[in-house]
């Protein structure tokens, strides 16, 4: 009775400590993620928070394939470059950051917390807006990357909360 106790003592311990050790490292905020025609796969992106809840300077946003199984997995070097990475960052201030993506580089982006979390923040429809989600409508060439058709912004307007999109056709 006594040795079962104490792997019992021992077993609650290593779960308590590892359990800990899990919730000490980064953390994460969803912003937004990319829908695209091509099959269900999407392209989400998170703000990178340290243990203090504030953003990482070093990697503010982290960008991946969430699959249509669940799992997640990195972007290839070239998705990273011409399609759905990050181009830049500047901080703006303690916890906001200008962001310019590689998609939208014409189109500024502000990551800053707004009522309790995160949000990415850009014009849709020319009123400044919570961006929530893009759909990409595209279709696939013979040879080199698919030809975009167009572009859907789907968010809330910041002044009403109402919901707002835009649709950006490439020239």
């Amino acid at each position: 009775m006594r040795l079962f106790v104490v792997i019992l003592v021992s077993l609650i311990f290593t779960l308590v400590f590892w359990s800990g050790f899990a919730l000490s490292s980064s953390k994460s905020d969803h912003l937004f993620f990319i829908e695209r025609s091509k099959n269900k796969h999407v392209v989400q992106y998170d703000v990178q928070l340290a243990e203090n809840d504030n953003i990482l300077e070093s990697n503010p946003v982290s960008v991946y394939w969430v699959l249509e199984n669940g799992r997640q997995r990195d972007l290839n070097p070239i998705q990273r470059r011409f399609a759905y990475g990050i181009d830049s960052y500047e901080k703006l201030k303690k916890n906001k950051f200008r962001v310019v993506f590689v998609a939208l580089k014409d189109r500024e982006v502000i990551v800053e917390k707004k009522e309790g979390s995160f949000r990415a923040i850009t014009a849709i429809n020319g009123k400044p807006s919570v961006l929530e989600r893009v759909y990409v409508e595209s279709r696939e060439r013979l040879i080199g990357l698919p030809r975009v058709l167009y572009v859907d912004l789907f968010g809330r307007t910041q002044e009403t909360g109402l919901p707002i999109n835009e649709r950006i056709v490439p020239k």
